[in-house]
C-alpha cells in the first residue's frame, strides 16, 4: 500500500514508500546485527573487522542500491569474523539472505 501526503493539490510518497525493498531489507538485517553484536560481551579477534564490514553495509543500504560484488565481499568478511559466534548467527543469517535478494554471485 502507497501512503502518501497532501501538499497543496499535489501527492508526495512518504518517506521510504518508493525505496527499493531489497535496501529496505538489508538495512533492517545490518542493524539488527549491529545491536546485537554491540550488546555481545565476548571479546573475539575479529570482532573489529565484523564492525567495520557491517558500518561499511549500512553505509551502502543508505546510498541507493549497492554494488552486488562490494556487497558479497563483506557478507564473505563478516561471516569469517563472526561466524564462529553461535550467538549471532541468525542475525548473521538475516544478513545473508538480504544480500542474496540482489541476485546470485556471476558464475565463472
Amino acid at each position: 500500500m502507497l501512503r502518501s501526503v497532501e501538499q497543496g493539490s499535489e501527492q508526495r510518497p512518504v518517506s521510504g514508500a518508493d525505496e527499493d525493498v531489497r535496501v529496505t531489507a538489508l538495512r533492517t538485517a545490518v542493524s539488527r546485527l549491529r545491536r546485537r553484536l554491540a550488546v555481545l560481551p565476548a571479546e573475539f579477534p575479529d570482532r573489529v573487522v565484523a564492525e567495520e564490514e557491517l558500518a561499511a553495509l549500512a553505509a551502502m543500504a543508505a546510498h541507493g542500491v549497492p554494488e552486488v560484488p562490494r556487497l558479497r565481499r563483506s557478507l564473505l568478511l563478516i561471516a569469517g569474523a563472526i561466524g564462529s559466534v553461535s550467538a549471532l548467527s541468525g542475525e548473521l543469517a538475516d544478513v545473508r539472505h538480504a544480500v542474496e535478494l540482489f541476485g546470485e554471485p556471476p558464475r565463472r
